[in-house]
């Protein structure tokens, strides 16, 4: 009788402690997923940032030597002046517009890149786990 009892108390941990096991795999799993998530767009953000950060650079170094070559020349009267002081304002205004479109192509670069990534990601981890399961 005692053999019996000990038998199904064994089972019965055995049991609790596959269950629990097989919890853990799944909270693990899911924990590793959605870090890999956060890490991907963490380097797709990063590296479109970069990019962008010097493509932006080589775009306006070229366009502040230029001012400043307009800044250190001499105006020959009152009219010349304000024409510099209207070109400098419009040149504001366009460096105003042109930073507003490079931030709108950076925000949709970076959400298509996203899309494309975690689409790629995706399907690859799909092809990687297909021929896992018809192992198991």
């Amino acid at each position: 009788m005692e053999l019996l009892e000990s038998t199904d108390d064994k089972s019965l941990l055995l049991k609790k402690t596959e269950r629990h096991k097989q919890q853990l795999q799944e909270e693990f799993k899911s924990i590793s997923e959605s870090t890999e998530k956060i890490i991907t767009n963490a380097l797709v953000i990063g590296g479109t940032l970069a990019v962008t950060y010097v493509i932006a650079r080589t775009f306006f170094k070229s366009k502040s030597k230029r001012k400043t070559a307009k800044k250190n020349k001499p105006s020959k009267d009152e009219a010349d002046a304000s024409d510099v002081v209207d070109s400098s304002a419009q040149a504001g205004i366009i460096s105003q517009i042109g930073s507003a479109l490079a931030a709108q192509a950076t925000v949709f670069l970076l959400d298509l890149a996203k899309d494309k990534l975690s689409s790629y990601l995706k399907t690859h981890f799909e092809k990687e786990a297909a021929p896992k399961n018809e192992h198991s």
